[in-house]
């Protein structure tokens, strides 16, 4: 039996979630906005989420 996925795979924490939004083809939850929003830049997760992020400026390669 085939198991229904709801929502779409956020670039930041890779977990499906329903809500969000989409920066050119990536996705990216609510949750991780709101984090992302609120983090100043002085704190060690700032550069994890810059480290995520990078992943958006990468084009998918299709064959």
């Amino acid at each position: 039996m085939a198991i229904k996925q709801l929502g779409e795979i956020c670039v930041v924490c890779e977990q499906s979630k329903p809500k969000g939004i989409h920066l050119y083809t990536s996705f990216i939850c609510v949750d991780c906005e709101r984090s992302l929003v609120a983090t100043p830049t002085t704190d060690p997760k700032y550069k994890y989420y810059i480290s995520k992020l990078r992943k958006i400026n990468k084009p998918e390669i299709f064959s």
